[in-house]
């Protein structure tokens, strides 16, 4: 690949995990090979960039975020050679690849914390928080309030309490110890060798802690992520740093730094008021996040997303927010998962296929690089059942055979159940089947990804809310150079018309180039009228 700097900032992202994606050998586990066979429907589809959550050796008791080994392969998933074949695919197409690397923390049966509890004046003695009393950092929130009550445990062996963000089998790491850094360091240089051109970083607001504050955001932390960002740079120019920061925006915007720390970072309050909007039929919660959001130093992006594999998180909404969400979105209580929702896209929306075509048009009209996540290309179901988030990371759903065309195995070897859900199952929902239907959601995003990719308006423009007086119609312009496109959504389930302000556009010289409205004129205010949950993409000629 090239060493172009800013290629992120127009890419469309595709986060797909390696184990439920499709497995080449016929044991049940989706692999590297698996992934690599279907290169070319990913870059038919239009991803520019893959983002693989942790495949690394690990006990699997939370997704692979806890690592068991940073510079190995989980060998139910491959080989190092399978992985480095994977990437010379990737790139061999155009496109890029970026990895999760968890730096906050690692499985307790990661070698240097069995070390840690076994030998305290050992050579890893101090590579994780130990006290002998767990009274410091009271101040610090629980994130995970369904399964645990303290970011204390104590360890039998060791006879010492260890401090822990996540799960109590994912102690923290101990940056106050350079030596900690420099290991982590090193197994960043290591798949940076390999090919990949970036990293998703985990949980980076945690990786400093004192005591007095929530041990989040800390200028310590900062400090840090410069050190990998100066690295980088020096030894790997036109990689990136993606920052995973589940933080107000104004809180986010200090890991840009400087244009020295990351390049991306997922902009999390936008998300669920995306849902919001369209449950309430009121634009109003997306107008005045976006309004809030501070202005990103040059040479970044903001990354957005409808779904990923954690639960549609709902930490960044007010509590009478979180109320409403969990009344609309998940009426039943197996729905709710620790502050959010444990759904996938589709059956939020009912697995209505007008709604999904209006969210994925929103999301690729709003400032930032869109990061889509697998199956929600087909409307791919859940299965609200399975254990914390793995309801919404079941096999990929290729075909109608009895493995999805996942895998040859047999169904009930594999990591997660296929959706049994009525609507969704693998006879409803499949790639062969909408490859084979050309008015199929899969092939209108394929469609509506490629138009995208000719409006770098959408990827770098200025943003300007064109205010309309219906406060159901969303109506935004996006500016780049003597680009003009015109976004409008209706959140309503009814048609709606706005009026917007005069010299907004010219109804007599536009193009509709995605979805559909009509045009007409107010006392000399332009008016646009969409169906219900309708949506249009519009240049000005």
């Amino acid at each position: 690949m090239t060493t172009e700097t800013n290629w992120f900032t127009k890419a469309v992202f595709y986060e797909v995990l390696v184990r439920t994606f499709a497995d080449s050998n016929g044991d049940g586990v989706g692999d590297m090979q698996g992934l690599t066979s279907k290169l070319d429907y990913l870059q038919w589809l239009g991803v520019d960039c893959l983002w693989l959550p942790p495949f690394f050796s690990s006990p699997l008791r939370d997704g692979g975020y806890d690592v068991a080994d940073y510079t190995n392969v989980l060998p139910e998933f491959g080989t190092i050679e399978d992985t480095r074949a994977l990437i010379a695919a990737v790139h061999g197409r155009g496109m890029r690849i970026i990895i999760d690397f968890v730096m906050n923390h690692t499985s307790s049966a990661h070698p240097w914390f069995q070390a840690s509890r076994t030998d305290p004046t050992g050579p890893y003695g101090d590579f994780y928080v130990w006290r002998d009393e767990p009274d410091e950092y009271l101040d610090a929130r629980i994130i995970f309030i369904d399964t645990i009550d303290s970011n204390w445990s104590f360890d039998e062996v060791r006879g010492q309490y260890y401090w822990h963000r996540f799960f109590d089998h994912q102690p923290d790491l101990n940056f106050e110890n350079p030596r900690v850094f420099e290991e982590i360091q090193d197994a960043l240089r290591f798949w940076l060798a390999m090919g990949v051109d970036g990293f998703r970083l985990d949980a980076v607001p945690y990786l400093i802690e004192q005591d007095g504050t929530d041990c989040e955001n800390l200028p310590g932390t900062h400090a840090l992520l410069k050190r990998v960002r100066a690295m980088v740079e020096e030894e790997y120019p036109g990689r990136i740093l993606l920052c995973e920061a589940n933080q107000w925006p104004q809180e986010v915007i200090p890991y840009f730094g400087d244009g020295d720390e990351c390049q991306l970072a997922f902009h999390f309050p936008v998300m669920p008021r995306m849902y919001m909007a369209l449950a309430r039929e009121d634009k109003t919660c997306l107008v005045d996040i976006i309004a809030a959001t501070p202005p990103l130093p040059p040479g970044t992006q903001w990354g957005t997303f409808l779904r990923n594999h954690d639960e549609l998180t709902l930490e960044m909404v007010t509590p009478a927010e979180r109320d409403f969400m969990w009344d609309f979105y998940a009426p039943e209580p197996r729905m709710k998962c620790n502050l959010g929702i444990r759904r996938r896209l589709a059956p939020l929306v009912d697995g209505d296929v007008q709604r999904i075509k209006l969210l994925h048009a929103l999301l690729l009209a709003l400032p930032g690089s869109p990061v889509l996540y697998y199956g929600d290309e087909i409307g791919m179901g859940d299965n609200i059942w399975l254990q914390d988030r793995d309801g919404v990371r079941t096999p990929m759903q290729w075909d109608n055979s009895p493995g999805a065309g996942f895998s040859t195995a047999d169904p009930s070897t594999f990591p997660f159940p296929i959706v049994d859900s009525p609507g969704f199952t693998q006879d409803v929902v499949n790639v062969e089947a909408q490859l084979d239907d050309p008015d199929s959601l899969l092939h209108w995003l394929q469609r509506t990804l490629s138009v995208r990719r000719e409006l770098e308006a959408l990827a770098l423009g200025d943003f300007v809310d064109l205010e309309g007086d219906n406060a159901a119609v969303y109506v935004v312009a996006r500016q780049w150079g003597d680009q003009r496109v015109i976004a409008a959504f209706n959140f309503s389930a009814s048609a709606q018309t706005a009026t917007l302000t005069p010299g907004a556009f010219d109804p007599e010289s536009v193009h509709v180039l995605v979805g559909g409205a009509a045009f007409g004129d107010h006392e000399g205010a332009p008016t646009m009228t969409l169906a219900s949950h309708g949506f249009a993409w519009l240049v000005a000629r």
